[in-house]
């Protein structure tokens, strides 16, 4: 059974947290989804992915895109990803499901800590998926560097 990782972004905005996240995930051998509720916004994203650092390189594709499901990682608006991810990044405010999170090796749930509607679904969706049963923990930003605040 997985998990689920909230990330309350409070000192770097999604576009420079994401790439971080999405280097450790890779690292530990996993495909990814980067699922959004918005596919312009995920365009957007997309596009600030491939501007990354000059010394990385992050392979990632757009959902229906040709090859979406020879990448390791997807943007997708879609609750089924075609590259079969073992992790999802939900990102501005996208749902995940109890069953994603038992399903999955991780699902990681990045909120900006600046919306107070980000941090309302934030709170909304750890009620939901603590309520169910699921592992969860809180990780924040605040301090300067990532800090567990909290596990259930």
């Amino acid at each position: 059974m997985g998990a689920a990782y909230f990330y309350h972004l409070t000192r770097a905005p999604l576009e420079e947290t994401l790439p971080v996240l999405l280097d450790k995930a890779r690292g530990a051998g996993w495909r990814i989804a980067v699922r959004g509720s918005d596919i312009e916004r995920l365009h957007w994203l997309d596009d600030r992915l491939w501007q990354g650092a000059e010394d990385s390189f992050l392979a990632h594709g757009l959902a229906g895109a040709p090859h979406a499901a020879l990448q390791p990682v997807v943007l997708t608006t879609a609750a089924q990803a075609a590259n079969q991810p073992s992790c999802v990044m939900a990102v501005d405010g996208a749902e995940v499901s109890a069953e994603e999170v038992a399903a999955l090796e991780r699902v990681c749930i990045l909120f900006d800590g600046t919306d107070p509607d980000a941090v309302s679904r934030a709170r909304v969706q750890w009620k939901a998926l603590t309520g169910a049963g699921c592992s969860a923990q809180y990780w924040s930003q605040e301090s300067g560097r990532w800090q567990k605040k909290a596990e259930s």
